[in-house]
């Protein structure tokens, strides 16, 4: 009998290594008289979900294709197919190959996967416990980095502008600062943050002092700061944005704050309350006064605070008399005004804003400005992927005329967005144009969330696969282009990676 092994390990735990799973399958096979033809492994992944798990994804797409040549998976035990915290979740993807004729064998757990009613609720139990070993290993983890934070000790992240990650031992001897991309090699080591470079610091405390004295705006800081030709810690042009966060992180006054947001066990990503935030006041060295500080953020509540409806359509009204039109772009730069997008949720639409107050557009500067912001998240994904593939070791050179990216000399890829669409029906869609007359061997579609602010996932389309140059996207596509997706570019990067010939002979 032909058969598949699939193997996945989370860490590099010796009791559910790749290679251990492959011995305890390869003894299985061989008592119960079967072939392995083929591996299928995911190694370093998480089995909350199936996303990210591109071997799994293979299988099952090899399953239901109907070209497979095996009739039999086998794979270590349940929590190796997966700890889905849904337990019909892993029973769905065990169906799927059981309905195209192809059963799944548990080679370390002490059923047979028969269908026998006993096997049915041993299996479904399993399923519960492997699932609930992660819900409680996330609880276990998360009161560990809550104590970790309360000690005073950095939890992940990078420093920031004007900050610097020390790593100190558990006797707090400090060992030496840590580049960007280092992390501390020793589990009983500890990071902490220092202040950075004097000229950083003093640049921080400018900031500050610019925008509580000097009454500017954080896009005017940004502006004064590129003229100057000083750039972010990530070596970008400084944005309102990035100077809204060194205006707004309480790390420059030395306090260590964890749990603004949560992203358990892979499910939705939640803005916390500040009663669940967990912080240690004054455990870093300040480089900001902490009056100063204060009084920031006493100017942005208050220009942050809820208006009325009437409040909103007032400042938006004399907006409209100053400027004699009103955009997306007009709102957003006006100092004393709520942005635009606060507006298209309290009113429905920008467009009604506008009628409220007596503006009919000529045509729709909303679109004009996702268009620029759309632009801008392009010019940042081509940035951040170049620098990340520099430092795993890999090389990249950029066509500065059309953005293609050729990595190792090895692979092109084309970066393109895909912007949020909203049907009459409610629905969203996402259209795809390929770089066709490019011919990138991958191409790397960034699909946008459904205000079209930042990316919601990556699909990595092959140029072997995709025939025609635009494609349309739903919410939910099918495995045949689902096992394109990933919620983050980690699989492409780990393409352009490159080991030391050391590790590799190792």
């Amino acid at each position: 009998m032909s058969a598949v092994e699939y193997v996945r390990m989370s860490t590099e735990h010796q009791k559910y290594s790749t290679q251990n799973q492959s011995d305890a399958i390869l003894r299985y096979a061989k008592s119960n008289g079967m072939k392995i033809i083929k591996t299928y492994s995911d190694a370093g992944k998480s089995g909350l979900k199936i996303e990210g798990r591109a071997g799994l994804r293979k299988l099952i797409d090899d399953v239901e294709s109907g070209t497979a040549v095996f009739t039999a998976i086998l794979v270590y035990d349940i929590s190796r197919w997966g700890r889905f915290q849904d337990a019909d979740e892993s029973a769905y993807y065990e169906y799927i190959c059981r309905r195209n004729g192809i059963t799944v064998h548990y080679c370390a757990e002490q059923f047979d996967n028969d269908g026998s009613p006993v096997s049915t609720i041993v299996k479904g139990v399993k399923r519960a416990m492997a699932g609930e070993y992660s819900r409680e290993l996330s609880t276990k983890v998360f009161a560990g980095q809550c104590r970790l934070i309360e000690l005073g000790y950095r939890q992940g992240g990078m420093a920031g502008y004007g900050l610097r990650r020390m790593r100190i031992d558990q006797n707090g001897t400090p060992q030496g600062v840590l580049d960007f991309g280092e992390h501390k090699c020793l589990q009983t080591d500890r990071v902490i943050l220092i202040p950075g470079p004097d000229e950083e610091v003093a640049t921080v405390q400018w900031m500050y002092r610019e925008f509580v004295d000097g009454g500017k705006v954080e896009s005017a800081i940004a502006a004064d700061l590129n003229e100057r030709g000083i750039k972010t810690d990530l070596n970008r042009p400084w944005t309102r944005g990035t100077v809204h966060q060194v205006l707004t992180n309480e790390k420059y006054i030395g306090n260590n704050v964890y749990n603004h947001q949560s992203y358990k066990l892979k499910k939705k990503r939640m803005v916390n309350a500040p009663d669940m935030w967990i912080r240690a006041d004054g455990v870093f060295e300040a480089i900001v006064d902490p009056e100063l500080f204060f009084t920031a953020q006493g100017m942005i509540r208050e220009r942050n605070r809820k208006y009325t409806d009437e409040e909103m359509l007032d400042r938006l009204k004399h907006l409209f008399q100053h400027h004699g039109y009103l955009s997306g772009l007009v709102i957003d730069e006006a100092d004393s005004m709520p942005s635009s997008n606060i507006y298209q949720r309290r009113f429905g639409s920008l467009i009604r804003a506008y009628e409220l107050v007596g503006f009919t557009p000529d045509r729709d500067y909303r679109y004009i400005e996702i268009n620029r912001g759309l632009r801008q998240v392009h010019h940042e994904v081509v940035v951040d992927t170049i620098a990340s593939i520099e430092i795993l070791g890999g090389a990249v050179q950029q066509n500065q005329a059309t953005d293609l990216l050729s990595v190792n000399g090895e692979f092109t890829a084309s970066i393109v967005i895909a912007r949020c669409q909203q049907t009459p029906a409610g629905s969203l869609r996402w259209k795809v144009r390929l770089d066709t007359g490019l011919m990138p061997d991958i191409t790397v579609a960034v699909r946008m969330d459904q205000n079209n602010e930042v990316p919601l996932d990556y699909y990595l389309l092959p140029l072997l696969d995709i025939s025609s140059g635009r494609i349309r996207l739903a919410e939910e596509n099918g495995l045949m282009l689902d096992a394109f997706r990933f919620d983050t570019l980690e699989f492409f990067l780990a393409m352009a990676e490159r080991a030391k010939i050391s590790e590799i002979a190792a």
